[in-house]
């Protein structure tokens, strides 16, 4: 911001929580979760699974973002997020029911991780308004398209590291 202030340099920014999709890190509770569910791992849920989210597809999120190159004025921030607020605990849930897996023996609660905020909620009206921007792919039909990813790859996926790692 500073350097569109000083310099009226060409920026915009974006703010999307929870992005999520094929092709993401095994280490996101998403793709974590229907890999472990696949492979007959327990998933460990932290603070029984009660932070809110807001999950956003990562094609909606790059809709977003080529609207923004195309049309946006320089210096405005747009957020991007779906309307749809749910704890952790029913992703889960809804995963383990598309994958016919029984949620009580594929999850194990575990202490809250240090830090870990109590809820992501960000609101796209702006986007919605000024872009003509919408989010259309369903947390449903995302997390389909994961278990259809997990499926095909998951052999190369189990080369993969399963937690994140900080780096310095």
């Amino acid at each position: 911001m500073t350097f569109f202030k000083q310099y009226n340099f060409p920026v915009c920014f974006t703010r999307a929580a929870n992005v999520f999709g094929p092709g993401q890190p095994l280490y996101r509770i998403i793709p974590r979760c229907v890999y472990f569910f696949k492979t007959g791992r327990k998933l460990q849920l932290h603070g029984g699974g009660h932070s809110v989210r807001s999950f956003i597809h990562m094609r909606d999120v790059s809709d977003g973002t080529i609207r923004i190159a195309r049309q946006a004025p320089a210096g405005e921030c747009y957020h991007f997020s779906t309307d749809l607020y749910l704890p952790i605990r029913d992703v889960v849930r809804m995963i383990a029911d598309q994958m016919a897996v029984r949620f009580e023996d594929a999850v194990e609660i575990v202490g809250e991780r240090p830090g870990k905020d109590a809820a992501y909620l960000l609101d796209s009206t702006k986007a919605r308004k000024t872009l003509g921007w919408e989010a259309k792919i369903s947390l449903e039909q995302g997390i389909a398209e994961t278990i259809d990813w997990v499926n095909r790859f998951e052999n190369e996926l189990e080369s993969l590291p399963k937690d994140y790692v900080h780096k310095a």
